[in-house]
């Protein structure tokens, strides 16, 4: 397995100060916690950092901010994912400009009705591949958008930097499977998403890395090494060691749980998220906190 593009690959949250505005100094911290967890590479401005809540003048201040302060440590994913696609073209170049390893889009989408058909996916995300860099299609829930593997196989063969996939629909391994099987080597890197729920299956399926929230990076790593390693009872024992987190983070919290774990481990000031997203309710805070401090994960301690 080509050591390429494996591992785990965190989204980065976006931290804000309690009256909403961006903590620039915090999103340092972020990065370098998640570094320090042992992030193989780092996403920025996905979902998971609440890219639909982030202004476009925003969004070039962070990824420059993000870019330059980790400054080739480890590869960043930008994430560009826009209706338009002039727009999410003007987005690939200016990540690329600031030296971006690998763009992260959805299919075209706005709202319930919008969306792109097959056709119009395809030639978004060719435009795109235009722009010369790797470009990881992610396939969520959230744009209800369909991208049945054929037209995913035919993009990975046809659109030249059209290289890494984020599986993260219902029965996740399945699709995987599929385009592993139909792709062939044009697939070159099948990940999987939602905070590693699906983990082991999705690589029993053929996954090559995870892209996880950033809360328990360190925690989750060992899964994925035990695996690739051939160490299939430690990968189990590894992943039972963290699924009730994981569960607790995907079914009952969101993005807000990494936030809240950065904030009870002083690696960031406020868990604010802008409105209308609401706290979380403090006894499933308190139950996350609860769940992670038996696996003692860095994040808990980071900044003490």
């Amino acid at each position: 397995m080509s050591s390429r593009y494996t591992g785990i690959w965190p989204v980065a949250p976006t931290p804000f100060h309690d009256d909403g505005s961006l903590d620039l100094d915090g999103m340092k911290r972020v990065l370098d916690c998640l570094i320090d967890q042992g992030a193989d590479g780092i996403c920025i401005l996905a979902n998971f950092s609440e890219q639909f809540l982030i202004s476009d003048a925003e969004r070039e201040t962070l990824t420059r901010l993000c870019l330059e302060h980790v400054a080739g440590r480890v590869p960043m994913i930008v994430t560009i994912s826009h209706f338009a696609t002039q727009i999410a073209v003007e987005r690939a170049r200016y990540a690329k400009s600031l030296g971006a390893d690998i763009v992260m889009m959805m299919p075209p989408y706005h709202g319930a009705l919008l969306k792109g058909t097959a056709q119009q996916t395809f030639d978004q995300f060719k435009a795109v591949g235009e722009v010369g860099i790797p470009i990881m299609v992610q396939d969520a829930p959230l744009s209800g958008v369909d991208l049945p593997v054929p037209l995913l196989v035919r993009m990975a063969q046809e659109i030249d930097m059209v290289r890494l996939f984020k599986i993260e629909c219902p029965r996740a391994a399945n699709k995987l499977r599929a385009l592993i099987e139909q792709g062939g080597a044009a697939i070159e890197a099948p990940f999987d998403g939602e905070e590693a729920i699906t983990l082991l299956a999705d690589l029993d399926a053929g996954a090559t890395g995870s892209m996880t929230s950033g809360m328990i990076v360190d925690q989750i790593k060992p899964v994925l090494t035990h695996y690739y390693a051939g160490r299939l009872d430690e990968a189990t024992a590894a992943y039972g060691r963290v699924a009730m987190a994981i569960n607790h983070e995907n079914r009952q919290c969101g993005w807000q749980s990494c936030k809240a774990a950065m904030v009870e481990g002083g690696v960031i000031r406020s868990e604010f998220c802008r409105h209308p997203i609401e706290p979380l309710h403090p006894a499933i805070r308190a139950r996350l906190i609860d769940l992670l401090r038996p696996l003692d994960p860095l994040v808990l301690n980071w900044g003490k």
